[in-house]
């Protein structure tokens, strides 16, 4: 996100690496826009904690304050180093008055994340590991934007440790469902990018495992 914000220098906040910025169920009354290093989002789900996202200089987290006046919905912590902007309900409300360009591009950009964080969410509550990676490519490809590709096959500029990062399962376990995968010619894997032979039976698998799970 390209967006001048000199004149908010005032509100930066530092972390260090490992600190904890929020607990999942806190309340909060503060949203933050990283400048330098990376932000792990995290969520308990049973007694495991999984990541949801890792975020990077130029992304927001914690917006729902803002949005919802809802109690943190993940936890927020340092992997290096971070430097961010704080914005609570007054200086946002400056924010909003005073810089209407700034302001619209960080609204559509708490469209997409909320979006993103719901989408990504979708994914963990599956049971069936295969599933949560074939719902990966899924959701890979309802963010790519203009026109789909004529047919089923999709390619995906992505690595399997990043497949298993979104399906919230370890890099290893990933690799071996993505090579399983490859066994039974449902894709493709290269050194840049993963070939999905038919996108829409991954869709067809992914809602008949997340249907079964609902009626379980």
């Amino acid at each position: 996100m390209e967006l001048n914000l000199d004149a908010f220098e005032r509100f930066a906040v530092h972390f260090n690496k490992g600190n904890i910025i929020f607990c999942e169920y806190e309340p909060g009354d503060a949203f933050y826009l990283i400048q330098t290093g990376r932000v792990q989002i995290s969520k308990i789900m049973g007694d495991i904690e999984k990541t949801i996202d890792i975020l990077h200089p130029g992304e927001i987290f914690g917006e729902m304050a803002i949005l919802e006046e809802a109690p943190r919905s993940a936890n927020a912590i340092c992997l290096d180093p971070v430097k961010a902007l704080e914005f609570n309900r007054a200086n946002f409300e400056i924010l909003m008055r005073g810089n209407p360009q700034i302001a619209l591009k960080l609204l559509k950009l708490f469209t997409k994340r909320i979006y993103d964080q719901r989408r990504r969410f979708m994914i963990l509550t599956l049971e069936d590991t295969h599933a949560k990676v074939a719902d990966v490519f899924l959701m890979l490809d309802e963010s790519q934007s203009g026109p789909k590709p004529e047919g089923s096959e999709r390619v995906f500029y992505t690595t399997p440790g990043d497949i298993g990062h979104w399906a919230g399962i370890s890099p290893e376990l990933g690799r071996d469902v993505l090579n399983q995968f490859q066994t039974q010619r449902r894709i493709e894997i290269y050194t840049d990018r993963i070939v999905v032979k038919n996108i829409n039976e991954f869709a067809r698998f992914v809602n008949s495992r997340r249907k079964k799970s609902e009626e379980s």
